[in-house]
């Protein structure tokens, strides 16, 4: 064996191990954790028998049966609609539609924290927000209107929150999915046969795109079965969803309740299971009837109508997720701003200078985390990669899949766990143990964005310095970490973004010490004083952003004399 490939395994192993040991193994202990406090054993309260009393109390608790049913209908719901008009808009544009161009316009959307975005559309939706605002002068409105428009008792501006978010987001997977399949000549050809361009997505198209996006779904879906931040903000409280109902019980005074609490995480957890089996189920339903109508033939039926309008609410979606940002901004500088004007009477920059120490504090936690959590993926995911290389491994597609645990099971079930255990190895709640539980989030999408990227380079490069005589090192940092630059780049904006947007593990493991902008908007979203929870929220918007731009401009630069070069050539 070459000392390159003997490099290539020990690079393998040692990502293998720490995949191993300090990201499943947390989460699997977590659970474990919070299966036996759900069972009544939790030795640190004295509870040490095994029960189902925190089951029964669980399901005693008030208005359980209504947080259940919240839960389930706000997550498929918001699921299934997402998807549903990604691709639509795919199948109607998809011709039109370039993938970098669309990376660029998608990346402000993907790059908004959850619970900026959601404060941004409770400005928006609000009785007093800009929507009833505008049309105050038509209805007649003379004070803000006496309605529900958010924190609603069926779920519906929690489920618009949730697509807004979400929807950029499988508008990339699609479009990255539809790059590795022959769209144009499939298209063409059942064209050529008579049906229309919808028939053909749905019946050629479609069936190739299901199995490269199917894990990405089920992602979305385990987040919005037990999304917190974003029900917070948005969703009913009283009672709200299982989740947030649960991060009440975890943090109630009695302590006593972690059990019950401990027994919730669990049912969360086995939720996001029963999501998965359904979608399953849909899965091979739809085998069964998609078999049985291409079979069948006919061509009379049409669903242009339906793209377009799935085009027209995506659309009308986007805009109202960039209006929402434009709020936070507004709201931030706004001073005076009676009712029913679109803009404020006054402006002033009071908000920003005011809000003192505790925004300075958590801005630098935050920027320290992300800059922590990015940096340590990054290493992880490139040394992952370099040894494939060294090593000449195939793709290991099972441990791929393991990356994705983190995603797929609700945070809510194994943090308080994975707490517990941090608690018994004797580390205090801080800035360390955040770094660690945000990584176990921020490392999959890291992996995920660079790795086909990586794989992709033309391996003629290294070969030609390793024929000049640069070794396995000196290619790594002379040749690929060179040209993998604005991927590598967009990977870091990735995980910054993920980083800043996270909430319960920064209040699990940070035992309510490690104050972020996302812990403290959260928090102001549910108080009277919307300009500085516009300031925090514009910052927390701000940083994802300020990465993804640095993302683009830094390559620019970087590059700039090569593409003059070029051109004079030219």
């Amino acid at each position: 064996m070459t000392r390159s490939g003997a490099e290539g395994r020990t690079l393998r192993a040692v990502v293998l191990t720490v995949l191993i040991v300090a990201v499943l193994g947390p989460i699997a202990a977590g659970l474990w954790q919070s299966l036996r406090a759900g069972l009544g054993v939790l030795p640190a309260i004295g509870a040490e028998t095994l029960s189902l009393d925190p089951w029964r109390a669980l399901v005693d608790l008030p208005g359980f049966g209504t947080s259940l049913r919240l839960t389930l209908w706000t997550g498929f719901a918001a699921t299934g609609l997402a998807l549903l008009l990604a691709v639509g808009v795919c199948a109607a544009v998809h011709d039109r539609m370039d993938r970098r161009a669309s990376g660029r316009l998608l990346a402000p959307f993907l790059a908004a924290p959850h619970a900026a975005m959601a404060i941004g559309l409770a400005f928006l939706l609000a009785p007093s927000g800009w929507i009833a605002r505008a049309l105050a002068p038509v209805m007649g409105w003379d004070r803000p209107p006496m309605l529900e428009t958010v924190n609603d008792p069926w779920g519906l501006a929690l489920i618009v929150g949730l697509v807004a978010k979400e929807l950029p987001f499988l508008l990339l997977v699609i479009l990255s999915a539809l790059s590795q399949i022959p769209v144009r000549a499939q298209m063409a050809a059942g064209r050529a046969l008579g049906y229309g361009r919808g028939i053909v997505w749905i019946k050629v198209i479609m069936p190739q795109v299901w199995p490269l996006i199917r894990l990405p779904v089920m992602v979305v879906l385990a987040f919005s079965l037990s999304v917190v931040d974003v029900a917070l903000i948005l969703g009913p409280s009283n009672p709200p969803t299982l989740a947030v109902r649960l991060l009440r019980l975890f943090s109630d005074p009695d302590i006593f309740q972690l059990l019950p609490a401990s027994a919730g995480a669990i049912l969360q957890a086995l939720l996001a299971l029963a999501g998965f089996a359904v979608l399953w189920l849909c899965d091979r339903a739809g085998r069964v009837i998609g078999l049985w109508w291409v079979r069948r033939g006919g061509r009379g039926l049409s669903a242009e109508p339906g793209l377009w309008l799935a085009t027209g609410l995506a659309t009308a979606l986007m805009i109202l997720g960039a209006l929402a940002m434009v709020s936070l901004l507004v709201w931030s500088v706004a001073w005076r701003w009676p009712w029913p004007g679109l803009l404020p009477d006054s402006w002033s920059l009071r908000p920003w200078t005011g809000a003192g120490q505790g925004v300075t504090r958590a801005l630098m936690n935050t920027v320290t985390l992300a800059l922590s959590t990015t940096a340590l993926s990054l290493t992880l995911a490139i040394a992952w990669l370099e040894g494939e290389d060294r090593g000449h491994f195939p793709r290991a597609k099972w441990a791929e899949r393991l990356i994705y645990l983190p995603l797929l099971v609700p945070q809510i079930a194994f943090l308080y766990g994975l707490n517990v255990l941090v608690l018994r190895l004797g580390a205090a709640p801080g800035l360390v143990p955040v770094v660690w539980a945000q990584a176990l989030f921020v490392f999959p999408y890291v992996m995920i964005a660079l790795s086909d990227p990586w794989r992709a380079l033309d391996p003629g490069l290294p070969r030609a310095a390793a024929a000049l005589g640069a070794g396995p090192w000196r290619r790594l940092w002379r040749v690929k970490l060179p040209v993998l630059l604005t991927p590598i780049l967009t990977a870091s904006a990735i995980g910054v973004a993920v980083s800043v947007a996270q909430y319960l593990p920064t209040l699990f493991l940070g035992g309510g010490r490690v104050a972020t902008l996302t812990t403290e908007a959260v928090t102001l979203s549910s108080g009277s004083d919307r300009r500085i929870t516009g300031v925090y929220a514009s910052l927390q918007a701000g940083l994802p952003f300020a990465a993804y731009l640095a993302a683009f401009l830094i390559p620019a630069l970087r590059f700039r004399n090569r593409r003059a070069l070029s051109g004079a050539a030219a």
